[in-house]
């Protein structure tokens, strides 16, 4: 008697709708935050001018850019370096929005190091806990 052949399990991709928003909603909206904050600090109670409202597009699209990559890429990468990466980009990021306020340097590393330590800490454990 013969059986039927099992078939290959299939993965559900979802939706172009679900994949582009999953993948784009989150960095576009805190880059847009993250853009909106540069641009107020970097105006220090000054007028709006032109310069400044590109100074905030720019920081927001580098912001959302590389935020972006580091989801869409980051999965590819080992735990320990994937975890590296999200360090650095919460220093890097906490560091030079930090550093608008005109703050001596010094606080600025303390600040931008304590933010990196505990978002490197708690990305480490979240990938060390759900990846196989």
């Amino acid at each position: 008697m013969a059986h039927a052949a099992p078939s290959a399990a299939r993965r559900h991709m979802g939706t172009m709708s679900e994949i582009h928003t999953g993948t784009w909603l989150g960095p576009l909206l805190i880059g847009a935050v993250y853009g909106i904050y540069c641009a107020f600090m970097k105006r220090d109670t000054g007028p709006v001018d032109a310069a400044n409202v590109f100074y905030g597009i720019l920081c927001g699209v580098l912001f959302a850019g590389l935020m972006f990559l580091l989801l869409r890429y980051g999965k590819n990468v080992v735990r320990e370096i994937r975890a590296a990466l999200w360090f650095s980009f919460a220093g890097i990021s906490m560091g030079y929005l930090y550093s608008l306020t005109g703050d001596s340097i010094w606080r600025t590393v303390v600040v931008a190091l304590s933010v990196a330590l505990g978002v490197g800490v708690a990305a480490f454990y979240w990938f060390y806990q759900h990846e196989p």
